[in-house]
């Protein structure tokens, strides 16, 4: 077996499994899971139509780079929601099997480990999207982590030392952040771009949590912000997904836009890999990322549970509305968020995610420590009863 897997570390639902071994809920009383971010609103008819119409087409090989109408579907859509952004849909843009898949496979195509003393660096916020780490270990590379303490929630990228920058290959941004739900500004984003000015690292953007913000407040996204400061998208690639937009997470559909020689040699990797979108897939795809409504009727959901679960949270908790994203990083009264966790799942049977699962030991600590992850994917009245149950056990 590859030895390199032997690094991979548990993902942190099975830590919290683990952690959980023996701790029992009450009985007779329903299992709430907020731990887990998976959208659980109804997937839209025009999704579901289109997919279900062109079922026959099952019959056919599906090309890797995907058909050209949602090529052009991914580009339109990016010039409506980011202000007349441009993108070449035969050269920018590329399908994928959402953007898990993609945020791994890329860097498994860009890393070029010389030798054990020279490993390329992939750099990471903290805490972070597990995936960034595992691809940057089975590449061959090395993860590095800049943590993102309080009150912003953005990396600290002056932390890393001068001799990481210079092995520095790809950085991950995540805007909107999970777990923190923080969103990169304009003056953040030329701060990255100075740094990879200085470093020629390539910027690997996961925006998959961009369409469900509040109060009309839309996340400035990568490539958005490079034009906006008069950037090519050169070394660039951002990475979006229907799973959290459209409420399919089990559609499996994303793509990849940004630098032209990247996703070419991105697309002759994915032929190898057998990554190929079946073309119901495609077809479901495009009517999803042609239709807004489906969008606006989601994100207002998630307004709502908001608007209804932070004011009860502030009974008890110094918490406030996220920037973006269906998160809230709660901060917990005494510092253990396992011992948080454990102590809602015994006696509430209410499932959170202990913030420190999320993140690694870094010399200045563990960024999620102290903190629980709750995802508001349950309908409304659920959130809200979950809210007013957790408040009253530590009220």
């Amino acid at each position: 077996m590859n030895p390199l897997l032997n690094q991979l570390q548990p993902y942190p639902f099975a830590r919290l499994r683990e952690a959980m071994q023996g701790v029992n809920p009450p009985e007779g009383v329903t299992p709430v899971h907020l731990h887990i971010g998976e959208p659980k609103h109804p997937t839209p008819e025009v999704i579901t139509s289109a997919l279900t119409a062109s079922l026959h087409e099952l019959e056919k090989y599906p090309l890797t780079a995907g058909l050209p109408e949602l090529r052009q579907a991914c580009a339109d859509w990016l010039q409506r929601r980011y202000d007349g952004l441009t993108v070449n849909p035969d050269t920018e843009v590329l399908p994928v099997l959402g953007s898990r898949e993609a945020l791994f496979s890329f860097v498994q195509a860009v890393l070029n480990p010389v030798s054990d003393d020279l490993k390329p660096v992939v750099l990471s916020p903290n805490p972070f999207y597990q995936i960034y780490e595992g691809a940057a270990i089975l590449g061959g590379g090395e993860i590095r982590f800049a943590n993102c303490p309080a009150p912003s929630f953005k990396p600290d990228w002056k932390s890393i030392a001068e001799d990481v920058w210079q092995r520095t290959k790809v950085m991950f941004v995540c805007s909107p952040n999970n777990p923190s739900g923080s969103v990169l500004q304009l003056e953040d984003w030329q701060e990255i771009f100075d740094l990879q000015d200085k470093y020629g690292f390539i910027i690997a953007s996961d925006e998959c949590y961009s369409e469900i913000y509040f109060d009309g407040n839309k996340p400035i996204g990568g490539l958005q912000a490079a034009a906006q400061l008069g950037r090519s998208n050169r070394n660039i690639v951002m990475f979006t997904s229907l799973s959290k937009r459209s409420n399919v997470p089990g559609l499996r559909s994303g793509f990849v836009a940004g630098d032209a020689e990247l996703l070419k040699n991105f697309l002759l990797y994915r032929t190898y890999h057998g990554s190929a979108m079946s073309i119901p897939v495609q077809r479901a795809s495009i009517a999803a990322w042609n239709d807004e409504e489906h969008v606006i009727a989601n994100r207002r959901l998630y307004q709502e549970k908001f608007d209804r679960v932070i004011p009860i949270f502030q009974q008890a908790f110094d918490v406030k509305l996220p920037d973006a994203s269906f998160y809230i990083w709660l901060k917990v009264p005494d510092g253990d968020d396992l011992s948080f966790a454990k102590n809602l799942w015994q006696k509430a049977a209410i499932q959170v995610l202990p913030g420190r699962f999320l993140a690694r030991d870094t010399e200045w600590g563990n960024p999620g420590e102290g903190y629980v992850r709750i995802a508001l994917v349950a309908d409304v009245d659920t959130c809200v009863k979950a809210a007013e149950t957790i408040v009253s056990l530590y009220r």
